[in-house]
């Protein structure tokens, strides 16, 4: 059986699963640590060529429809 239940890791390592989880034996787990306050790399390296882009007159008019 494969069942992903949402989890916080506490600092101190502790896992606190978010709903209960009933099984009929011990099993093994495989907890993949999502830090969502880590900016990605990428996100930072393609920022200022993303907003040269955006800010072109075409970009303009294709999205005015939405203001």
């Amino acid at each position: 059986m494969v069942k992903a239940v949402e989890a916080t890791v506490e600092k101190n390592g502790n896992v606190r699963l978010h709903e209960p989880v009933h099984l009929e034996h011990p099993c093994r787990a495989i907890v993949t640590i999502i830090d969502d306050n880590e900016v990605s790399e990428a996100a930072l390296l393609s920022q200022k060529v993303l907003a040269r882009d955006w800010e072109r007159p075409e970009e303009e008019e294709a999205w005015s429809h939405l203001q």
